[in-house]
């Protein structure tokens, strides 16, 4: 069977464009995923029905099996996903997260102290944007719903700071694998003055669209700052309905505790210490071991550079869930009733789940069809020097929101940037780098093929359509004044320059829409 390959064609974006475009238009996700899987299937296979079905099951099948053995990633994660609910469940069970929400709601006192209570815990869980989502939903949304927060608000929160936070982390999952990518591109064109860490941490303040981002969701915790959609989602949850109740009850893991139960605030604190503490040693002593195998001394950087995140999730969860059952069982927990309630926990993960095996799939398709070749192409033309950082900005941004993979986007557009700075002008080398860090970040908030959303959607308990037409305001408007810090920094090189330009838009934007907009709390 031989399958096309469209790397220089225009076809290679019909799968992910149809995806996200009927996604868009008629809010039905497995739906427009399966048809964007679909066509990519038949352009692959010269639209021969029995060959797209034998290359679509094989697709699938990948997902679980590959290469003679198990596909430990994606495994690790489903596994971790269950476990979380059934964490969950179980605190929910003891009366854990009743307790956590009564303590949160003296301290909170109000909607904004929900909303920045919320938007600080990723502060503890800045290790990965998955670990981030899916606990600090289930942590947070018993106290924003007391609050009368919507669920959109939520998700916008939880996506909103998982990925800039992450990329902006040297000690995370995605902060060790781009050190490592740029290690290999400085190396490939000789630059040696600067070390690949010290390189990160230098593209801090260029990576805008993360950078602006984060200030973002200060200002709309800070001047209730709905915009678009947001607004409606806003004012019905003050009117009771946390969520747009026409699409059905959402995804998500929204369990009552029993009247009788005795949890307390050391049944939620215990277990949520020992999933981070747990999951960032199993990081740590992962990688480690890929260090001696290698015959390389340990470092703590080496260490998350070869870590093996998912079965440190895994393992994180399983300890956690260890602590949580012995404190149930100090609590006396009739083991019937977390018995009913721990297949609630796994089961309210099944539909994420499964938007999420449609998303790996269109991820697999859209591989092969090359989308992500293609659109780099672009950028090989006679473009002048200066416009070269918002250039790899845009297509940074295409690349990932048509694929929903940043780290995807990472992976072919971070060379291409460092080819292309190194052929034109090499001090564009880190103004570029970032560039291409924060496009991807751009693309994977905003994609409903996205993992990310997926996930920040499931742990929010909101609606995955909902949830990305929520935030898309934002990260458009954010993205923009990013563009345009590019630009400016391309066209004055001056890193301050483009960073002054950036921000300059995002007052004018923030500014405008606060005066535009009353605040929904003083419509209730």
């Amino acid at each position: 069977m031989d399958i096309i390959h469209f790397a220089d064609s225009p076809w290679s974006v019909v799968p992910p464009l149809l995806a996200v475009a009927l996604a868009i238009t008629t809010r039905r996700v497995l739906l427009s995923l399966g048809v964007g899987i679909l066509a990519g299937g038949l352009l692959l296979n010269h639209f021969s029905p029995l060959d797209s079905l034998h290359y679509l099951m094989g697709t699938v099948l990948k997902i679980f099996w590959v290469d003679g053995t198990f596909n430990h990633d994606n495994i690790n994660m489903i596994l971790f996903m269950f476990l979380l609910g059934g964490l969950i469940s179980l605190m929910t069970a003891s009366g854990a997260t009743r307790a956590f929400a009564e303590w949160a709601e003296r301290r909170a006192k109000s909607r904004q102290g929900a909303k920045a209570l919320t938007g600080l815990m990723v502060f503890a869980f800045f290790i990965d944007d998955f670990f981030h989502s899916l606990s600090v939903g289930a942590i947070c949304r018993p106290v924003t719903d007391r609050f009368q927060i919507s669920r959109a608000k939520l998700a916008y929160l939880l996506d909103s700071t998982a990925a800039p936070v992450c990329v902006l982390m040297p000690i995370s999952s995605w902060g060790a694998y781009i050190i490592a990518l740029i290690g290999g591109i400085m190396a490939a064109h000789g630059v040696s003055d600067v070390s690949p860490i010290s390189a990160f941490v230098q593209m801090v303040p260029m990576n805008l669209y993360a950078v602006f981002t984060l200030i973002m969701v200060l200002v709309v915790i800070a001047f209730q700052l709905d915009i678009g959609a947001m607004r409606q989602h806003e004012q019905w949850a003050l009117e009771g309905k946390l969520w747009d109740e026409s699409k059905g009850r959402p995804i998500g893991l929204d369990m009552e505790a029993p009247k009788d139960s005795r949890g307390s605030m050391l049944d939620m604190v215990l277990p949520i210490l020992t999933l981070t503490a747990a999951t960032v040693y199993f990081m740590i002593d992962s990688g480690a071991a890929v260090l001696a195998e290698n015959g390389e001394p340990f470092s703590l950087l080496g260490s998350f550079e070869n870590t093996n995140v998912g079965s440190s999730l895994v393992y994180g969860a399983l300890c956690s869930l260890a602590v949580s059952i012995a404190l149930a069982l100090r609590l006396k927990l009739d083991a019937k009733t977390w018995l009913r309630t721990a297949p609630q926990g796994v089961m309210a993960m099944l539909p994420a789940i499964n938007i999420l095996l449609f998303a790996w799939t269109i991820g697999a398709v859209v591989r092969d069809v090359e989308t992500g070749k293609y659109l780099a192409s672009l950028a090989n033309g006679n473009l002048p020097i200066e416009v070269l950082p918002a250039v790899v900005f845009v297509l940074s941004c295409a690349m990932a929101f048509a694929t929903g993979t940043s780290w995807g986007t990472f992976g072919i557009m971070l060379p291409l940037a460092g080819d292309m700075a190194a052929a034109s002008d090499i001090a564009l080398l880190l103004p570029m780098l970032a560039a291409v860090l924060a496009g991807a970040v751009f693309g994977d908030h905003s994609s409903p093929i996205s993992s990310t959303s997926i996930l920040s959607a499931t742990g929010a308990g909101c609606h995955h359509i909902d949830h990305v037409m929520t935030q898309l305001p934002y990260a458009l408007s954010v993205a923009f004044g990013a563009a345009l810090g590019y630009l400016a920094m391309g066209l004055m090189h001056s890193v301050l320059a483009g960073f002054l330009i950036s921000a300059l838009w995002f007052v004018l934007f923030c500014v405008y829409h606060i005066r535009r907009n009353q605040p929904v709390l003083a419509t209730a």
